[in-house]
């Protein structure tokens, strides 16, 4: 009897129907106690933070603020805590007219119109204040604050840089170079200028061993992030964790070092899956919406599994991709990538001090390729997206898992439904 597995895609799921014989193993967090009252255990974070005074006490006399949220690609639940924030910031004298909240796009696009009141998911915030996007490559919206001891240069959004209380926002998660999402990353690349974005993306850090999911120790992207915090100064965060069906499972508030690192020794163990062995086949997915939306996200979904994927394997990866393929600095990277060959295009990486915009995302491409086939399945990417991919397209997971099985004569699957999510590795 066939066994059949929803991953995430899109909005939804998408069936897998595993054939007979097949010898599925599920990988998933375990199951995390949601939150029973989401927005009393925001205001318990706000009133003891990690490392700072209670947050009545930090709004005191601010002149001005600035909060940081993640843009459209997380799914951070950013309804349940902008109001208090800002409630506590109004409460406490300081006016609406000079608090501003603004989108950490790095260098993705800017969200608007119904997507950022999704995005915000509060009317009353976009009522209150300014909502602002970032745009990393409006030189005059940056302060230079001078190079990190690697000798990335470090410039920041000025909103945020000249803000009198100075708070980031995010969802903590595994991330594929950083080790972990949120936190120091919400700053740069969130509000970075493109040339500190660029240099710290460049294949002097991206191919460091250590510029791996949930490693921070050693990790130099992490590092890099650490030192351009702390050239800021004094940095808040809020930190919140989603269980697989996006409820609340933790959040707190602190210093954004101190209280970032609490998140995560919260989180890790449950995002780290041991499964004892290595697989010929693995079926994952981009995570579904939001971060499926694009095939540029698309590419954190097949580097996560590497510690699972057997050498010559097929990793077989479901995502919607709705918005297409990415930015046009992206495709020009892939379609570079497609025509001279993956090892010519990660020779012309090294050689570079600043990355092209976005060609980091295809080096991160090339890291699963050098081990195993990969093949997506796909209803989003046009004929000519489609071509430079640089990856077999598959018109059923079914068929692409049957295959597979048959073709390394061996039945055990890998099924990975939160894509990158979550983190499989053979042994602790």
């Amino acid at each position: 009897m066939s066994k059949t597995i929803e991953i995430a895609y899109g909005r939804g799921h998408l069936a897998v129907a595993l054939p007979e014989g097949a010898e599925p193993t599920v990988i998933r967090k375990p199951v995390l106690q949601a939150v029973a009252d989401p927005g009393a255990a925001v205001r318990a974070a706000l009133a003891a933070p990690v490392g700072a005074p209670p947050y009545a006490e930090l709004a005191k006399g601010r002149t001005s603020a600035c909060i940081l949220v993640c843009d459209i690609t997380r799914p951070v639940p950013n309804h349940l805590f902008l109001r208090p924030l800002i409630e506590g910031l109004l409460a406490a004298g300081t006016p609406a007219s000079a608090i501003s909240v603004v989108v950490a796009t790095g260098l993705h696009r800017p969200n608007e119109g119904a997507e950022l009141a999704e995005l915000i998911g509060d009317p009353w915030v976009l009522e209150t204040v300014r909502v602002e996007n970032h745009f990393a490559r409006n030189d005059a919206d940056h302060v230079d604050l001078g190079p990190t001891s690697r000798g990335t240069p470090v410039k920041i959004d000025r909103r945020f840089v000249e803000a009198d209380l100075r708070i980031v926002s995010g969802l903590i998660e595994p991330h594929f170079m950083a080790g972990w999402s949120g936190g120091r990353k919400v700053i740069a690349p969130g509000v970075a200028h493109h040339e500190t974005i660029r240099t710290f993306h460049s294949a002097r850090f991206m191919e460091d061993p250590l510029a791996v999911q949930c490693n921070l120790a050693g990790n130099p992207l992490h590092e890099e992030q650490l030192e351009i915090a702390a050239k800021i100064g004094a940095v808040y965060a809020v930190n919140t964790v989603l269980d697989e069906a996006r409820n609340l499972v933790f959040v707190n508030f602190g210093e954004v070092v101190e209280s970032h690192l609490a998140a995560v020794a919260f989180i890790e163990d449950a995002c780290a899956i041991p499964v004892g062995r290595r697989f010929k086949t693995v079926v994952t997915s981009s995570a579904g919406y939001p971060l499926d939306k694009t095939y540029y996200q698309t590419v954190k979904g097949m580097v996560t599994p590497m510690g699972i994927l057997a050498e010559g394997g097929t990793l077989i990866i479901a995502s919607e991709c709705s918005e297409g393929f990415g930015s046009p600095e992206f495709r020009d990277a892939q379609a570079k990538m497609v025509e001279i060959g993956p090892e010519r295009f990660l020779a012309t990486l090294k050689a570079k001090t600043f990355a092209e915009i976005d060609e980091w995302q295809t080096e991160m491409q090339l890291k699963p390729m050098r081990v195993a086939t990969i093949q997506l399945y796909t209803t989003g990417l046009a004929e000519a997206e489609r071509r430079i991919t640089g990856v077999e397209l598959v018109d059923s997971v079914d068929e692409a898992v049957r295959a597979s099985i048959a073709r390394h004569g061996d039945p055990a699957v890998a099924v990975i439904p939160e894509g990158p999510y979550v983190v499989p590795v053979v042994d602790r």
